[in-house]
């Protein structure tokens, strides 16, 4: 018999990179009535989550609300900004890149893929490092027609944990005198790691609700320049639903032209008042001191961190690579069974090889300490060696590393 009862005693720990844990009081928020979508109160809404938008992705120019998820995001901007058969580079850094690259294939783009050459760690070495502007520019440069469209490339993939530049790619970009589009996928980077639209260089700019803005799945965004919005006023690629053009135009007046997802607009405002209350540098740094006391527990562990650059670790998550002939999903499998604890299982050409612990959305040091105490169980149990205790060294960090803000305040 089938059974939907998957809230057994005490909590579940939800350390996947997204959907990440969603805190009360957004919760409480999305619980109030269903209002008029073309009555005033909505209006009011919607101009005001629009102009948070803008806040968390540092835009000055419109950001586009979809009820949709990310994958439609990708969607909307490569539909809104290309034509049929236009030729589009993508450079892969895991598998959500590879995943965007497959998307626009679908659409009838020609796209080229580019990626780090070589392995490491048996695994291929883009999947463990950022994007490589040089080889952007390489190429760009090599193209002397222009024939290559639009530059796509991730922020921060959930994949693997790895970050990437986003700034030296636009210079890049503008080095090699080229006038393709900067499309950036930053849907679990937003509002967990620092993003600047404006001030990179960003055509289009992709995320989702799900991950640091710690919303249920359904929501999508693309955040445009104006270059962005002028080639949309050609783009042949077939589009209704994602156009901008009425999007824009309706927005002005905090209205859609298509039903929005009234509930989850009034959760993005809750999740906007707590980002923006506590502004983005103290989210930003959060976000790194606890992906830092988890990567302190997996180098206690003595396993590898997926990412092999330390200057890209992903404040999002942490990939955890299990030893050579060790399965990863069934330590992952051990570890839900046993201890409730659901960690990202590997994807794609790193399947079997990593898992993922998510440390974003509402979560804490406690929080994080009975992820690692699971973790660490559960790697045991399935008969991992391990060189420490991940448990203490996750502790010591997070006691000598106190927060940018005291979480509590004294009476």
């Amino acid at each position: 018999m089938l059974t939907t009862d998957f809230h057994p005693t005490g909590r579940h720990f939800l350390q996947i990179p997204g959907p990440s844990p969603v805190p009360d009081r957004v919760l409480r928020a999305m619980s109030l009535p269903t209002i008029d979508h073309r009555g005033p109160e909505f209006g009011a809404l919607g101009l005001k989550v629009l102009a948070d938008m803008q806040k968390i992705f540092k835009t000055r120019h419109p950001v586009m609300i979809y009820p949709a998820s990310g994958t439609g995001a990708w969607e909307a901007a490569l539909s809104n900004t290309l034509s049929p058969g236009d030729h589009v580079l993508m450079y892969e850094t895991g598998h959500f890149a590879f995943l965007w690259n497959k998307l626009a294939t679908r659409l009838g783009l020609q796209t080229e893929v580019i990626a780090r050459p070589g392995t490491e760690e048996g695994v291929p070495a883009s999947w463990r490092h950022g994007v490589q502007a040089d080889l952007i520019e390489e190429r760009l440069r090599a193209d002397s027609q222009h024939r290559i469209r639009a530059v796509c490339v991730v922020h921060n993939e959930t994949s693997t944990g790895v970050t990437s530049d986003i700034a030296a790619v636009r210079r890049a970009i503008d080095a090699a005198r080229h006038p393709a589009l900067l499309l950036v996928d930053t849907i679990s980077g937003l509002a967990s790691a620092d993003f600047r639209h404006d001030e990179w260089g960003v055509d289009v700019a992709i995320s989702g609700s799900q991950k640091g803005l710690m919303l249920p799945p359904g929501i999508s965004f693309n955040a445009l320049s104006p270059k962005a919005i002028e080639a949309g006023k050609t783009a042949r690629l077939p589009k209704a639903f994602w156009a901008w053009d009425e999007m824009i135009e309706m927005n002005k007046t905090g209205y859609w032209p298509s039903t929005p997802n009234t509930n989850l607009l009034y959760g993005l405002s809750e999740a906007a008042d707590m980002i923006l209350g506590q502004g983005l540098d103290v989210v930003f740094a959060r976000h790194q001191r606890w992906a830092a006391g988890v990567r302190a527990a997996v180098q206690a562990w003595g396993l590898p961190i997926q990412c092999g650059d330390a200057a890209v670790y992903s404040p999002s998550l942490t990939g955890v690579m299990t030893p050579v002939g060790v399965d990863a999903d069934a330590v992952r499998q051990v570890i839900y069974e046993r201890f409730d604890c659901s960690l990202g299982t590997g994807l794609g050409k790193i399947k079997g090889r990593m898992f993922r612990i998510g440390h974003l959305g509402d979560t804490n040091d406690l929080t994080l300490l009975a992820a690692v105490a699971g973790c660490e169980m559960g790697l045991k149990l399935a008969g991992v060696k391990l060189a420490g205790s991940g448990v203490q060294a996750a502790m010591d960090h997070f006691s000598s590393h106190p927060p940018t803000v005291a979480l509590r305040k004294a009476a």
